[in-house]
């Protein structure tokens, strides 16, 4: 229980140290939203008096000093007030968080889960049949992994949206099709998010690949395993209930991490493609110096994060009882 309690204190100090930064960063960033729409609004004539401050308040921005500000700012978030966004205003900040956030979790979760099992199954083979076809693509898919992945964006927007036509430039879906549960627009969705998941998938699955080869070839030489060759077990169940299934664990550490930055996208991989996700609503928060979505966004990775690696946490507790013993 110690355990458990400890970990709960650790996380519970780390959000609130996420929340403060969340705060303090977006204000470093030089500009003024305040200003900005003002300067918006006196195109179409004189502000009245008092209209900064109303401005302030209602994009949740706070008043006073950078005390006051704080305090302010968490007594919004108590309230699950996020503000207005000035990007899109006036939005509401959740709103855009709640239209965005989908478009990215099922992009990026789908591609990262696709990356680890075809990682994780071309490793296994790799490790099982050293200088084998396999293991002879290790080089390349690794090459690919150290490629930026928004080059890597470009390339393949280049060859086959451009040179070749066969996907879409760029967009969530066609404006020919209403967003809803409707067959067009669930296709028109599930093209226009081909290329961007064959960029996740491509610059990703190298590194499972490499790290479930390389676990492989050291579990092929414990005990267990060579006892089962002894028994004369058949290749096939060695390499599947013995070697795999052990060498795969270290991998679920660092696949149960992944998937909490799934909520922050690939951010320039969603920009090359104009995609509607939050990577891209990020980046948009930034050229228009939109405190409230930028804290918006940052609060939701952050917590993602979090809490990801607090279930792995927790698991490795159950899982693994070492780990609670005191040192």
């Amino acid at each position: 229980m110690r355990y458990f309690l400890r970990k709960f204190g650790f996380y519970a100090v780390a959000a609130w140290m996420a929340l403060t930064l969340n705060f303090f960063l977006p204000r470093l960033i030089p500009g003024n939203p305040v200003e900005i729409l003002l300067a918006k609004m006196s195109q179409s004539g004189p502000t009245p008096p008092g209209e900064a401050k109303a401005l302030s308040a209602m994009l949740g921005l706070g008043h006073g000093n950078i005390v006051v500000q704080y305090v302010d700012y968490l007594g919004a978030l108590a309230q699950g007030k996020l503000g207005i966004s000035v990007t899109n205003f006036p939005e509401p900040v959740v709103n855009i968080l709640a239209s965005t956030l989908p478009w990215t979790i099922v992009l990026v979760g789908v591609s990262t889960v696709l990356s680890f099992v075809i990682g994780i199954g071309l490793g296994a083979l790799a490790g099982w049949r050293r200088r084998g076809l396999v293991d002879a693509l290790i080089p390349t898919t690794t090459f690919l992994t150290a490629l930026p992945y928004f080059w890597l964006a470009l390339l393949l927007l280049y060859l086959l949206a451009v040179v070749i036509r066969v996907f879409p430039l760029d967009g969530g879906y066609s404006p020919n099709n209403l967003p809803g549960l409707n067959l067009g627009f669930l296709a028109s969705a599930v093209y226009h998010s081909v290329l961007p998941a064959l960029t996740i998938v491509i610059s990703s699955v190298g590194g499972w690949l490499l790290g479930m080869r390389n676990m492989t070839v050291t579990t092929l030489a414990e005990d267990y395993v060579v006892a089962a060759e002894a028994k004369g077990l058949s290749p096939r169940r060695i390499l599947v209930r013995y070697a795999a299934r052990n060498a795969v664990l270290p991998s679920f550490t660092g696949f149960a991490i992944s998937l909490g930055f799934v909520v922050s996208g690939s951010i320039l991989m969603e920009y090359v493609f104009s995609y509607p996700g939050i990577g891209f609503e990020l980046l948009q928060a930034v050229q228009n110096d939109d405190y409230p979505l930028m804290q918006g966004i940052f609060l939701v990775i952050s917590f993602a994060v979090l809490g990801a690696n607090l279930i792995t946490d927790l698991v490795y507790g159950f899982v693994d009882p070492r780990t609670r013993q005191e040192t």
